[in-house]
């Protein structure tokens, strides 16, 4: 998806969070699983200590699972492993044996060694993520993109060469997120991605309903906001990005929005 030509620095990151007063972020590899392609996420973590927290990638299909964790996350830093299939049935009237997702181990072992899953799983698979977060209360669960998940051929790149996705909102597959998930404490929601969901130019005024209704139900201490770097650069900017949400949600009060700007992020992923 990414240009192979196209870099962008950490640095670049770290000076528009100063700019902007923001102390933290999540830093989560997109391309590569092998422990390989991990390295310049793991430059960034060592360099920058106490700065980001990372998400590395884990195949379903990895030889040993627990050791690939283990290994990302032995320096501390990785906190947890970026998801989309849950490698389980498609047909969501077929009987569910979650040991036999391909999955499975991986959540296991999330749930043992207090590892985070960030799920992005595409629309044919949101049925099956309930049963895992069933089964497997105590792994810290973070939704992303407003959960909005990709339906089959709905995705692809707008003018500016970043991620479109073509969806109702609310999503259909709102049935096995919203409604289903919100129940669970473990499970957290990423306000993210408008831009690649939104039929409208910032501050995306179509999504302020959705806003509203996955903190509503969520509550703000299970929200967080986040920019998508660095797809927001050109469009609309980083600094429009710290105010989506108070553009979507004038009415928020004052620890709802503090929840949702930082502290929520700040106790589920551990920052210190």
């Amino acid at each position: 998806m990414c240009p192979a030509d196209r870099e962008e620095p950490v640095e670049k990151l770290m000076g528009l969070m100063e700019a902007h007063d923001v102390d933290h972020a999540v830093l989560v590899q997109i391309g590569g699983t092998s422990i390989e392609h991990h390295a310049y996420l793991q430059n960034c973590l060592t360099t920058y200590d106490g700065r980001f927290k990372g998400i590395g990638l884990v195949s379903p299909g990895c030889d040993s699972p627990r050791d690939h964790m283990d290994r990302l996350a032995g320096e501390g830093n990785i906190v947890g492993f970026r998801m989309s299939s849950m490698g389980g049935p498609l047909d969501p009237l077929a009987p569910i044996d979650i040991t036999s997702f391909a999955t499975f181990e991986i959540w296991q072992y999330a749930a043992e060694k207090d590892y985070v899953l960030w799920l992005y799983p595409p629309a044919g698979e949101a049925h099956l993520v309930p049963w895992l977060v069933e089964a497997f209360p105590q792994v810290r669960v973070v939704y992303n993109h407003l959960m909005v998940t990709p339906g089959k051929g709905k995705g692809s790149l707008d003018e500016l060469g970043r991620p479109r996705i073509d969806t109702p909102i609310p999503p259909m597959s709102h049935w096995s997120t919203l409604v289903a998930l919100h129940p669970y404490e473990n499970v957290n929601v990423l306000l993210s991605g408008q831009y690649a969901f939104s039929k409208e130019d910032f501050p995306y005024r179509d999504l302020a309903g959705w806003h509203s209704g996955l903190v509503n139900r969520f509550g703000a201490d299970r929200c967080m906001w986040a920019t998508d770097f660095p797809w927001i650069l050109e469009a609309p900017g980083y600094e429009p990005y710290t105010r989506v949400i108070d553009e979507l949600m004038p009415d928020l009060d004052e620890e709802s929005r503090r929840l949702i700007m930082g502290e929520t992020a700040r106790r589920v992923l551990k920052f210190r």
